[in-house]
């Protein structure tokens, strides 16, 4: 975050005056916020306090080519509001939403109040008792959103989240794998079959603070009804991965990743815990394998060893689909132990 506070772009000044959160006669200022790759976001300060604001962009800041449409922002609000229902204070509150200049405007939370996950855990810390908290919290929403099948109609975002997740994890890999693109292709047409409930799209430790309350999740803007299997898997993917990050902590990491698992199981009410596990499981080698192949790989595997170990492991695992979350993360944990 930059210190010193700058006039905020012309969008965010018209969104804030239209949506009745400044005067019109109000100068505005802000700090642009950083970490993000999807959109603009700033943090600027009104008569009435200082508000979050943020912007979709139509091309991601990434290496490959990845458009997706500003529009998502608008699903991202409603995402907000029905997770707020579900388990209070798991998301910011929503002040406002221009869906004419893409701007979503929500309330600002205090880094001094409010740890990012991902720092906890680059730092070695692996808190089962934070991983249990985010996969009850995950697990609530979901069995909150999918006993209440009429907000379907509220995120009708297939096109969306196809351009955001499915194409640029799964069907982008499977262009750098033809050996594989069946089984990716199969795994789309599985996630995009099973529409039971309202997914996040990216539950991932850098969009996820550790406030006073609990777990709050942000950044919703692949928000989406559909299969709850591809949230856990996402997230869960992010525990295996940070093993190679931080190897001195791959054991917390691993107790990590189970105390996630159980804490969301317990709340899977809307289908057999079973039959939701095993697409979790299936899907979770595919996600590995995109997250140094696909379209947005993670930062911090850089080493060609370790590159490897990864395409080894989700290979193997994508042949052979486990029918268990355990059952992948003992196949990574062996997978680490013979690099």
């Amino acid at each position: 975050m930059a210190d010193a506070e700058q006039p905020i772009p012309a969008e965010f000044t018209l969104a804030l005056r239209e949506l009745g959160l400044a005067a019109s006669d109000e100068p505005l200022t802000g700090t642009p916020l950083t970490g993000g790759v999807s959109s603009d976001i700033w943090r600027i300060r009104t008569t009435r306090g200082t508000v979050c604001a943020k912007r979709a962009l139509p091309r991601l800041r990434v290496a490959a080519e990845w458009h997706a449409p500003v529009a998502r922002n608008r699903y991202e609000a409603r995402w907000m509001q029905v997770a707020s229902a579900a388990v209070p204070g798991v998301a910011p509150r929503v002040l406002g939403q221009h869906d004419g200049l893409g701007v979503l405007v929500m309330e600002y939370l205090d880094p001094a109040h409010h740890a990012l996950w991902k720092q906890r855990l680059q730092a070695g810390e692996a808190d089962v008792a934070v991983a249990r908290a985010v996969g009850d919290a995950l697990g609530r929403i979901h069995a909150h959103a999918a006993a209440r099948p009429e907000l379907a109609t509220q995120f009708d975002s297939d096109a969306i989240f196809f351009d955001i997740r499915l194409e640029p994890y799964l069907v982008a890999t499977g262009h750098r794998h033809p050996e594989l693109a069946s089984v990716l292709h199969a795994l789309v047409a599985q996630t995009q079959s099973h529409k039971v409930s309202l997914v996040h799209g990216d539950v991932s430790p850098k969009n996820i603070l550790i406030g006073p309350r609990g777990p709050v999740l942000l950044d919703a803007e692949c928000a989406w009804w559909g299969d709850p299997a591809f949230d856990l898997a996402f997230c869960l993917n992010h525990l295996l991965l940070k093993c190679l990050w931080m190897p001195g902590a791959r054991a917390g990491f691993i107790a990590c990743f189970d105390a996630l698992t159980q804490a969301y199981l317990q709340h899977v009410d809307w289908e057999p815990p079973v039959a939701l596990e095993r697409r979790a499981a299936a899907l979770l080698p595919a996600l590995l394998l995109a997250r140094v192949d696909g379209k947005s790989p993670v930062e911090y595997i850089t080493e060609a060893q370790q590159r490897d170990h990864v395409r080894r492991c989700a290979g193997a695992l994508l042949r052979t689909p486990p029918a268990r979350l355990a059952d992948v993360s003992a196949a990574w944990h062996m997978e680490l132990l013979h690099r």
